[in-house]
């Protein structure tokens, strides 16, 4: 009887249909915060996935260098089993100028991504590289073997005068043959002790320079150019301009570098500062007391010579230096950041002391 009741009572069926309809309300909420959340997760699934995650962009990296590297040596192979040597040697040398080419190129994939890739694939990449480099010149020389490095001077002039050594644009050349085969053929100064060394490389992107043995001397390389070696220098000071593919230092001492370059390796240095400008991470191996500060040189036309290079933007991995040596987690006592109250000032070097016409 009370049940009948119950159910005859108008207010309390409103109440139970108010209830109903707040409970549907309530559902019907959840289920569209539901379906807006699986909405929005399809978005970001989305837009992941036109990303690259760092381990997708490694394995890029190196399906491309191994298919590269291969492509290098098929090619070094196939040289090496050309019959009828003698006839064809033009054909070869032209051959081993595009492996040598090759070769820089990869150097130069590898600068351009080493700013993602683990210091480990840096380093054996770097190794198959230099693996590469010594087989293109065991190539050379059993196949060209009478074909050297040569320097020639003709039409150009070299004069030294009040301790400053100006070399006009066209001093130094290379036989036929890539100076990447041998670096330490390639043009360049060596054994000078107390003078100011100038080298102007024109309008057009050059080859490989090198500086050896080089003892209290200012040297001042202006333009663009492919590689620069540096080996045993002591109390110099070394301004060069940009630089497409890599620098490779051994044995330097109280000196001081500016460099601006996609790739930098030092080996055995002491007691030197390296003001960068680089693409990816400053290498050091076997140094200590070495400093590293931003690049402070200004000639006319740098600003263009730098896009040229791909350049004109200064990273700052001038500052995030890998040593290669020091494996702990803690920062490595062989590098340090210069401080700026120690640092040198902008450098200006003129291009009207780089050739004899404008001397």
């Amino acid at each position: 009887m009370d049940d009948e009741e119950d159910l005859s009572n108008p207010k309390k069926i409103s109440n139970e249909d108010s209830i109903s309809q707040k409970h549907s309300a309530m559902i019907e909420r959840l289920t569209n915060l539901h379906q807006s959340r699986l909405q929005q997760q399809e978005i970001s699934r989305k837009s992941d996935s036109n990303l690259s995650p760092s381990f997708e962009s490694t394995k890029s990296f190196l399906d491309r260098f191994s298919s590269l590297k291969q492509a290098i040596e098929t090619e070094l192979d196939r040289c090496r089993n050309i019959s009828d040597r003698e006839s064809k040697s033009i054909l070869i040398k032209s051959d081993l100028e595009k492996i040598s080419l090759s070769i820089s190129n990869l150097e130069k994939l590898v600068a351009e991504n080493s700013y993602f890739l683990p210091n480990y694939e840096v380093r054996s990449s770097l190794k198959t590289i230099s693996d590469l480099k010594e087989k293109l010149e065991l190539v050379n020389s059993e196949l060209l073997p009478k074909k050297k490095f040569a320097f020639k001077s003709k039409s150009s002039k070299t004069k030294e005068q009040n301790n400053v050594v100006v070399v006009n644009e066209n001093v130094i050349k290379e036989n036929d043959v890539d100076s990447n085969v041998k670096v330490r053929d390639s043009p360049g100064f060596r054994d000078k002790e107390g003078v100011v060394l100038i080298k102007h490389f024109g309008d057009l992107e050059e080859g490989e320079f090198t500086l050896e043995n080089l003892n209290s001397c200012e040297i001042r390389l202006i333009g663009r150019l492919r590689a620069i070696f540096v080996h045993k220098l002591k109390n110099c000071r070394v301004f060069v301009g940009p630089i497409m593919g890599s620098v490779l230092i051994e044995q330097v001492e109280d000196c001081l570098f500016m460099l601006a370059s996609h790739q930098i390796r030092i080996h055995h240095a002491k007691k030197t500062d390296f003001y960068l400008r680089v693409r990816s991470r400053p290498i050091i191996e076997d140094s200590n007391g070495v400093r590293f500060a931003p690049y402070l040189l200004v000639y006319d036309g740098i600003e263009s010579d730098l896009k040229e290079c791909s350049l004109y933007e200064d990273t700052g991995n001038w500052g995030n230096v890998d040593d290669f040596r020091w494996l702990r987690a803690v920062q490595s006592p062989n590098w340090s950041i210069l401080p700026e109250g120690e640092r040198s000032g902008t450098v200006y070097i003129s291009k009207s002391e780089t050739s004899s016409e404008n001397s």
